[in-house]
């Protein structure tokens, strides 16, 4: 058992860590509810691919690099790129190789940590019956290749790479594993609220070796750091009472991995919690619901759209109390011009319940602005 669990008031038996705690799998009691998503084994590299059957999906990268081999004094970033994908209804049925059957779309930013800024882009395009978004849009059903316009997030056995040349911005950067996937849930299937057709299938790639270049303003610089990979699909993920949810994914410094998350109703209340903690050495809890608690303790207030967010939290989980503090303030994204929604997703560090750094990731915050609809 590893550091951080060692520091839990009430040590979690080694059989409830292994096994994911009783109380999590009481929860499955309930999941051949209708419209419930079936327990299934996910299979690789085929479920790194598209899945056009559900009706939405995304790849979420984020991670911290550093120029100049991670040297004292060296220029921090964070970084994101997601890529989502949502299936048109009304054109399913359509036989038109013109028919828009998938809208693609996708965010990347750089958290510049000196230059106390967040730069920001964003696409959209339609993916048509002939698969191929006639060489707009397209998202293999294979392995992860995705490409929108001049942007694309592809993989090759254990390598990942990504291109997102923008606007005042690029990122060109590798991801290599280093770890096995993790399954989050109960082996790859993650219940989101009290209703069990609310989850979706869901893996990480924690920890991954990135390698690559940022170029900010037109300097263009070479970069190496940790990054996370998250990739979800799902009919129905939001309870009609929720209208956004806190989330964080954090590299810890000794190989561990922490995920952590709530989704919210309109006066700021729990709807469901979840999460899991793997150790460096492959050790994996999954959190069960009333486990995850996030305590807001500083808040911010956007000039631009005049949205508070809480960029200090206190958050509970099984394995420590963690801090979790934005490394600058100001990190939200306005995707009105595609997704549609306002939010705030940065780069933070993860501080024990012993004031110690002990890793980094990312902070992900949605429905402040106005309910988020998926």
């Amino acid at each position: 058992m590893d550091t951080p669990l060692r520091s839990l008031p009430h040590r979690l038996p080694r059989r409830q860590l292994l096994l994911g705690g009783a109380a999590g799998l009481a929860s499955l009691a309930g999941w051949n509810e209708a419209g419930a998503l079936p327990a299934r084994a996910l299979v690789f590299p085929r479920d790194r691919g598209a899945h056009p059957d559900f009706r939405i999906e995304w790849w979420y990268v984020t991670g911290h690099c550093s120029a100049g081999d991670g040297k004292a004094g060296a220029r921090q970033f964070g970084f994101q790129l997601t890529f989502f994908r949502s299936r048109v209804e009304g054109t399913q049925a359509m036989q038109s190789k013109f028919a828009a059957r998938q809208l693609l779309f996708a965010h990347a930013a750089i958290t510049d940590v000196q230059g106390n800024k967040l730069w920001h882009d964003q696409r959209i395009a339609r993916s048509f019956a002939s698969r191929d978004g006639f060489g707009m849009a397209s998202a293999s059903e294979d392995d992860m290749q995705i490409r929108l316009r001049d942007w694309s997030l592809t993989s090759q056995g254990g390598r990942y790479s990504a291109e997102l040349p923008a606007t005042d911005f690029a990122i060109r950067l590798q991801f290599d594993e280093t770890q096995p996937v993790l399954l989050q849930g109960e082996q790859g299937l993650s219940r989101k609220g009290p209703q069990a057709k609310q989850a979706s299938y869901y893996y990480s790639q924690p920890q991954l070796a990135s390698r690559g270049s940022l170029s900010v303003n037109g300097q263009s610089l070479e970069v190496t750091g940790k990054a996370w990979l998250d990739h979800e699909w799902s009919e129905e993920l939001l309870h009609p009472s929720a209208v956004g949810w806190d989330w964080i994914g954090m590299n810890l410094l000794d190989g561990s991995a922490l995920t952590a998350f709530r989704l919210r109703d309109k006066d700021g209340n729990a709807v469901w919690d979840g999460g899991s903690f793997r150790s460096a050495k492959n050790q994996r809890f999954t959190f069960s619901r009333g486990e995850v608690i996030f305590k807001p303790v500083r808040s911010w207030k956007s000039p631009l759209t005049q949205t508070t967010y809480t960029v200090e939290w206190i958050v509970r989980t099984p394995a420590d109390f963690y801090t979790v503090r934005a490394v600058i303030d100001n990190q939200e994204l306005d995707s009105r011009q595609s997704t549609g929604a306002i939010y705030w997703e940065g780069l933070s560090e993860l501080i024990d319940s012993k004031g110690r750094l002990v890793g980094r990731g990312y902070l992900e915050m949605t429905g402040y602005a106005q309910p988020l609809r998926m």
